[in-house]
């Protein structure tokens, strides 16, 4: 008698541990704000959806600026492209999700991070700015029905296109999806 794991088992264990991300598994729509001009991304599947809603820089400076920033900090943040984020769990399960694994991908097929809220934080502090509202949470576990927002901040050039990558785990389960062709927000409304 053989002390081997017979070929069926073995075949279904390379399998099971061998399982990809789910990629893809989100329709995505863009609106365009007719009075603006300013596009939104809603894209959503697999229990998750989240809408990027494109910000002005100068909306971007003004709400920074009343929290007293100092006018290079003002300037650097409005320099990389800035989204409302509203992410909601839309399954019966547990999901999470964490923005260091989010990217872009350029027009050159260069991947860009997302730059995180912590990241924000360490560099504020640094220039003695106490301020922590306002930027998506790196990361959060969701219950049944939670939601979360926040602005997300990529630096590419004012009029890049690119794709953005997220991922999120539905009860551990990791998932991804792309956005085909974002774009940053214009330097001002035309």
């Amino acid at each position: 008698m053989s002390n081997s794991v017979p070929a069926p088992v073995v075949i279904l264990f390379v399998l099971f541990c061998a399982l990809p991300i789910v990629r893809d598994a989100a329709a995505t729509s863009v609106h365009k704000n007719e009075q603006t001009g300013l596009l939104t991304w809603r894209s959503g599947g697999a229990g998750f959806s989240v809408e990027f809603i494109q910000v002005l820089p100068d909306y971007v400076r003004a709400v920074f600026g009343k929290h007293q920033f100092p006018k290079a900090e003002l300037e650097r943040i409005a320099g990389y492209c800035v989204f409302g984020s509203i992410l909601k769990n839309t399954s019966q399960q547990r999901l999470s999700y964490r923005v260091a694994d989010w990217y872009c991908t350029d027009r050159n097929g260069i991947k860009h991070p997302v730059k995180t809220k912590t990241q924000w934080l360490q560099e504020w502090r640094k220039a003695g700015i106490k301020f922590s509202w306002l930027l998506l949470p790196d990361s959060h576990d969701f219950e049944v029905g939670d939601w979360q927002q926040g602005f997300t901040t990529v630096m590419q050039p004012r009029n890049a296109h690119f794709d953005f990558t997220y991922t999120w785990k539905l009860d551990g389960v990791e998932q991804a999806a792309t956005i085909k062709d974002m774009s940053c927000p214009p330097e001002a409304l035309q």
